[in-house]
């Protein structure tokens, strides 16, 4: 994925959004549901109603981005509809489009070594 800088805003839809929406149907879901601005630069992201399905939405200056990912199991994880939407940071997008749940990743210590 060509991906936003890092320290791109990132803001998620919270709930279910309709993943026959293209561009234009996203970028007035990012203006007038999350209130923002779709040409900012910021990331948007949304989710389907089964939750293997995400579409982010990106401006990178000149045109709009649209990256589309369909998980083979499991589910992303998203907050619940009634949090409205929900910000997260570059490093818990790149989690988010790796399936991880980024809300609490599971962090391990190395194994020890054996002399």
């Amino acid at each position: 994925m060509i991906a936003p800088g890092s320290g791109v805003r990132v803001y998620l839809a919270c709930g279910v959004t309709d993943m026959r929406k293209g561009v234009s149907g996203l970028a007035a879901l990012a203006q007038e549901v999350l209130r923002q601005d779709p040409c900012s630069g910021a990331v948007f992201a949304f989710r389907g109603r089964r939750g293997d399905r995400i579409k982010l939405l990106f401006w990178d200056g000149q045109r709009f981005c649209l990256y589309y990912k369909i998980l083979q199991r499991g589910r992303f994880p998203w907050p619940s509809p009634a949090d409205g939407s929900a910000r997260l940071t570059s490093a818990q997008l790149a989690m988010l489009w790796g399936g991880i749940d980024w809300r609490r990743p599971a962090w391990s210590s190395p194994p020890s070594r054996v002399a």
